[in-house]
């Protein structure tokens, strides 16, 4: 059965650098989850070559690199993402990349203030010349809350309010707005810079406690996590169904990934992640690119081969695939 394609995507966003790259009508397209290295035993990447990988998936042609914001080191959540804070690394991973999409998975927009954010993500969005996918979320660690002082309960609404509130100073002139959680813009103050292109791509990641039709209607994309194979032509349909009228938005999706040594080893589903050799990974990829999905992010942490190996086949064997 074939799906529809994404699109047809706005004038704004065909030519919207990062967004181009990493979401193509019809093709499916890889990431990687920071940081590019297999930590399967420690909580705690090393960062060593993080920044010698990221070169060689931008010159490998990879589409997109995505920073993860997890502020506290949870001892029951037992992942530190890449430990760096998003905003900064993304800045210097922009100095050491030059087409790669640099991609946020996602800022936990409840925990921060949304005006600065704003001003930090149209500065980044500048300094790469539009490679910027501004991925927001509402978190997955309740304990995180309390520390910074902030309601738990009402996070999804605060979350629809942010949100708002970022597209409107990056995308209008001196606005106005008044909100109940934030601020009151009373149009005598202006954001300054304002994206590169026409506007910056916002991707609600998660579920951020929204109803997917709020989802489609607001977001440029929605990017969650695997669930199990028999689920996703299911969601896809859902997904579908909750435009009403809308353009398609992109569907994309983060799993843990384990690409084993041996290139016939069968998929298996560990956990909320992946294990298989390059043939069963292709056909799985394919499966999922004719269901409609746009993009997977591969987050290497239970890798148990040095990450560059496993960078370079993939790049070798399987990116060609999958070939415009």
């Amino acid at each position: 059965m074939k799906h529809p394609q994404i699109g047809p995507l706005p004038p704004e966003l065909q030519s919207h650098a990062g967004y181009s790259r990493v979401f193509k009508p019809g093709q499916l397209t890889f990431g990687f989850i920071m940081p590019l290295e297999g930590y399967p035993h420690s909580p705690f990447p090393t960062l060593e070559n993080h920044v010698h990988l990221a070169r060689k998936a931008d010159e490998a042609g990879f589409s997109a690199l995505w920073m993860r914001d997890v502020p506290f080191y949870d001892p029951h959540f037992g992942d530190t993402g890449q430990m760096l804070d998003p905003m900064v690394y993304l800045g210097f991973l922009a100095a050491h990349t030059r087409q790669i999409a640099l991609g946020t998975a996602g800022m936990v927009l409840t925990l921060r203030d949304p005006l600065i954010l704003a001003k930090q993500a149209v500065s980044v969005d500048q300094l790469t010349q539009g490679r910027l996918l501004l991925g927001l979320s509402t978190g997955d660690r309740m304990v995180e809350y309390p520390a910074f002082g902030v309601d738990y309960d009402n996070r999804g609404e605060r979350f629809r309010e942010a949100f708002s509130l970022i597209k409107t100073v990056t995308e209008q002139s001196f606005p106005t707005l008044s909100t109940t959680h934030y601020g009151e813009l009373r149009g005598e103050i202006d954001l300054i810079p304002k994206p590169v292109g026409q506007r910056m791509p916002m991707l609600t990641i998660g579920r951020a406690r929204q109803e997917l039709s709020w989802i489609a209607q607001q977001s440029d994309a929605w990017i969650w996590h695997l669930s199990s194979f028999r689920q996703l032509p299911e969601l896809l349909e859902q997904w579908r169904a909750s435009h009403e009228g809308q353009w398609l938005r992109p569907y994309g999706y983060g799993s843990f990934f384990d690409l084993a040594d041996d290139p016939q080893t069968p998929l298996m589903q560990v956990g909320n992640g992946l294990r298989a050799g390059r043939h069963a990974l292709i056909a799985l990829l394919e499966q999922h690119q004719a269901l409609g999905v746009s993009h997977i992010a591969f987050n290497l942490k239970p890798l148990r081969r040095p990450a560059e190996d496993a960078l370079a086949e993939l790049a070798e064997f399987v990116l060609p695939q999958f070939s415009a």
